[in-house]
């Protein structure tokens, strides 16, 4: 048997890092076993459903690495409405399915409100197909529905606590469960890897397979994905756009290791791994059932590193986008005319130790390209203190004199005019950096001074010093 596993989000909004984990996880187990990858667009929310939605979805895949052309689709499930259509009229036809015209105030009429679910009153009425009653699922009165997980073992669901549920509205559209199902049934789905978030609609779908005559599929709901409060994390909560992480600056092989971390964990005492140790060793039985945390501190950090390992060149290729303000990336503050790649690259290998996204390349770097330093005035206020206008005066004579402008000489010399004045380096250098950068923080001060170069660096002085 092939396996084929399917990764069916829905085109309403940005893409969530948990479905950006479900997908990975799916793309590994169907590499592992030869099989196929199915992406699946759930686009029956018309009036929630957006194109650019649907392109979103693809672009974050294709940033992962599961890339257009290498799976099957995507397929559509609106394509699949007579399909729908058909299993609802078959379940009818079979006494499996019922038409009720209950509102929700009649069942609390009947019921008081204590019974949670719908309470079977038009189960042997035999009405007939009409505008307004939907067609319900005729639940098995006895037994068990025990759903096969190859995480969570075998959840078992007494069936007689199981509603005579809704597969088709009063407009004789089919509801997402019924969809679905079929959509995996016409499609060959073998396994269902999905969030935890859809357990319990599993007995309930698997009840629909076995009815229709099929074999259900092999499931297994992966953990859900909380906040550092333990809270399911949510879209008016909690930051959760894969995209917005993406432009950020954080890289793709970063964010899948960490996402492939949310629940399951690599041989040995180690997190951050090649993707293809990920790809040998990623099991569905040794996901932990237990909620993941999503900590964006460790995602940084896990970012921070993967950044460091780059190859120079590869770094500096990673941040042209932020650097010239190409793709979605906003530009940065300075004229593209004044943006010297030379200058970028001379500082790039000290600015990628201190950077942990892509996107803080510019407050790093933007003194070099910018006619004049945005300043910090809280750093100002700090630096320039009593005896910063002489400090200044010396650094600029000093400077000015300087045979070769190097960041060693630099160095030596403001020590020098620093030990005139009983000051060591650290206190020296304040009024300078933050001068000539705006901060009193960056990159390594004196070799930013020799990339700067001395008519530039004597200008800020002068300037700072007018204006101290």
């Amino acid at each position: 048997m092939t396996v084929r596993v399917r990764f069916a989000p829905s085109p309403t909004g940005m893409f969530h890092v948990g479905g950006a984990r479900s997908a990975l996880q799916n793309w590994i187990y169907a590499k592992q076993r030869g099989g196929d990858f199915v992406l699946r667009i759930e686009d029956t929310d018309a009036a929630r459903n957006r194109p650019e939605w649907t392109e979103g979805i693809l672009t974050a895949l294709d940033w992962l690495g599961i890339r257009r052309g290498t799976y099957e689709g995507p397929l559509f499930q609106s394509q699949y409405a007579a399909e729908h259509r058909k299993a609802a009229e078959q379940l009818l036809a079979m006494g499996r399915a019922y038409y009720c015209d209950c509102s929700r105030d009649d069942v609390v009429a009947r019921t008081g409100n204590k019974h949670t679910g719908y309470d079977g009153f038009c189960r042997d009425r035999g009405l007939a197909p009409a505008e307004g009653r939907a067609l319900r699922f005729r639940t098995p009165d006895e037994g068990a529905t025990v759903v096969v997980d190859l995480i969570r073992g075998e959840p078992t669901f007494e069936n007689a606590l199981i509603e005579d549920f809704v597969i088709a509205r009063g407009d004789g559209s089919p509801v997402f469960l019924l969809a679905n199902v079929v959509d995996d049934m016409t499609m060959g789905i073998t396994h269902v890897i999905r969030a935890e978030e859809h357990l319990p609609n599993t007995p309930k779908q698997q009840l629909l397979w076995q009815a229709l005559g099929h074999q259900p599929p092999v499931w297994a709901h992966v953990p859900v994905v909380v906040n550092e409060k333990r809270q399911k994390l949510s879209k008016r909560r909690d930051k959760v756009a894969l995209e917005q992480y993406r432009d950020e600056g954080y890289l793709a092989d970063a964010m899948r290791n960490y996402l492939m971390l949310l629940g399951w964990a690599p041989s040995g005492d180690r997190e951050i791994v090649p993707w293809s140790v990920v790809e040998q060793e990623f099991r569905l039985a040794d996901v932990n059932p237990s909620p993941a945390f999503f900590d964006e501190k460790k995602l940084r950090a896990f970012n921070g590193e993967y950044i460091r390992a780059l190859p120079p060149q590869e770094f500096v290729a990673a941040c042209e986008p932020w650097l010239t303000g190409t793709a979605m990336i906003p530009a940065p503050p300075w004229n593209p005319a004044d943006f010297r790649p030379a200058d970028f690259e001379a500082v790039a290998p000290l600015a990628q130790t201190r950077i942990a996204v892509l996107s803080e390349i510019v407050p790093a770097v933007d003194f070099l390209f910018l006619p004049e330093p945005v300043v910090d005035e809280a750093a100002w206020a700090k630096a320039m203190k009593e005896g910063a206008a002489e400090l200044l005066d010396a650094a600029i004579a000093a400077f000015g004199s300087l045979p070769e402008w190097s960041a060693e000489a630099l160095k030596t010399t403001l020590e020098q005019v620093g030990a005139e004045r009983g000051l060591k380096l650290g206190k020296a250098q304040a009024p300078v950096r933050v001068a000539v950068t705006g901060r009193s923080v960056g990159l390594p001060l004196f070799e930013s001074l020799e990339v700067l170069g001395r008519e530039r660096t004597l200008a800020r002085l002068v300037s700072a010093r007018a204006r101290v």
